[in-house]
């Protein structure tokens, strides 16, 4: 795969990022064609941030929903 800059002069660290861009986009085509499972779903799992018990209802759950102690 050949990338050709068309248009300005990016630092290396613009280039560096727009690559990466490239590359994790491939990556994930590919494993979509091959059917794994996408790295971004672990990100979306509402399991992930659900570690933890849900506190019980009373007049001080609301401030320890977000904030386990």
């Amino acid at each position: 795969m050949n990338i050709k800059v068309v248009r300005g002069n990016p630092t290396p660290e613009e280039l560096a990022a727009a690559l990466a861009v490239v590359r994790v986009r491939a990556a994930a085509a590919a494993a979509a064609a091959s059917g794994a499972r996408a790295p971004g779903d672990a990100w979306s799992d509402p399991a992930r941030i659900a570690t933890t018990h849900v506190p019980h209802p009373g007049p001080a759950t609301w401030p320890r929903t977000y904030w386990p102690s």
